[in-house]
């Protein structure tokens, strides 16, 4: 393997200069740099990219902790995120809990150990002890999707009661009365505040609410359709259909179809996240939409001011998106 000694021997430089050309710690002229750069091609050479962290304090990766890399809505909040930090010069260490509380404190120490520059954190559950690790590190840490106590760390989220009532006022304006909700993990904020609007939207219309209607999910395909068909052998099924998220919608049709009906002319059905597939299905959804681009970006900047910042007491920010109601085919009136 080439040495710095031997690029330095090749382009009939220094060492010194070498490696300020390498770290980019002291102008070198354009005519001694291309020879640097062009010994380092000849001779296939590499910097050290350890020794090169350890020496300015920084790895250039960030941590990325999602609970489902196989669910659409996480796959690509995790490509907006790898974009932006391949942009910015980051690799991006991407840790699926699996919905795992062990699995998640497990990668918590692998980026803990690897001295990652920051980590982007999105919880499996409702639980954040696992925060204290990289906090008392100094490993800076934003949260994504979850709500946390913003002492902890910076928290970008969404507005999920709020999507949440939107699609049930919305079932209601079509005349539906009986009206389901599929759940996702109770003790996550999204699925709680999500089905939080969709109650407050019901008792603001003098609807009952009625528990028998309101199913647990898991925020998976399987699961969607398993909740879906429990719904359908009640003795007076919803004409209506409230899914915590797009997925547990797909799997809700399915169950629909099988049971014989059609979607929207026997059962509306309505999800939440507006994944790319939720237009392309048939018949296409009627979705709330998050703002995925805005939380990813916003996510990402919040940990790329906070890892380039030396303000350590720098307060702590907590910002809420708005979603976006997105009528297509699903929903029919009653």
């Amino acid at each position: 393997m080439a040495t710095i000694k031997d690029v330095a021997r090749l382009a009939g430089v220094s060492t010194t200069t070498v490696s300020h050309v390498i770290n980019e710690t002291r102008f070198v002229s354009e005519e001694l740099r291309g020879r640097v750069l062009a010994a380092m091609e000849d001779l296939n050479y590499h910097p050290n990219v350890l020794a090169r962290s350890l020496r300015s304090g920084e790895t250039k990766t960030i941590g990325l902790v999602v609970p489902d890399n196989s669910n659409p809505f996480f796959a690509e909040v995790a490509r907006i995120i790898e974009d932006i930090g391949f942009e910015e010069g980051y690799s991006v260490i991407l840790c699926n809990s699996d919905n795992n509380l062990d699995k998640e404190a497990a990668y918590i120490n692998v980026l803990s150990t690897k001295q990652v520059d920051g980590v982007i954190f999105i919880a499996a559950g409702s639980k954040h002890e696992h925060l204290h690790e990289l906090t008392t590190q100094g490993i800076p840490v934003v949260v994504a999707d979850r709500d946390i106590p913003q002492a902890l760390a910076d928290v970008v989220l969404v507005n999920n009661e709020q999507g949440g009532y939107d699609a049930t006022r919305y079932l209601i304006s079509l005349g539906h009365r009986r009206i389901a909700c599929i759940t996702g993990p109770s003790d996550i904020t999204p699925s709680a505040d999500r089905v939080r609007g969709y109650r407050r939207a019901l008792k603001e219309s003098g609807i009952l609410v009625e528990e028998e209607l309101i199913m647990p999910g898991d925020f998976l395909y399987q699961g969607g359709e398993a909740a879906m068909a429990q719904l359908l052998r009640l003795d007076k099924p919803p004409s209506a259909v409230l899914a915590c998220n797009d997925v547990m919608a797909i799997g809700a049709l399915r169950a629909i179809r099988s049971a014989g009906l059609q979607v929207p002319s026997n059962i509306s059905i309505i999800g939440f996240d507006d994944i790319a597939i939720a237009s392309a299905v048939s018949p296409a959804l009627t979705t709330v939409a998050q703002p995925i681009v805005e939380l990813a970006t916003l996510a990402t900047q919040l940990l790329m001011s906070r890892i380039q910042s030396d303000q350590e007491d720098k307060p702590r920010q907590r910002i809420v998106l708005s979603t976006k109601l997105v009528v297509r085919d699903s929903c029919a009136p009653r």
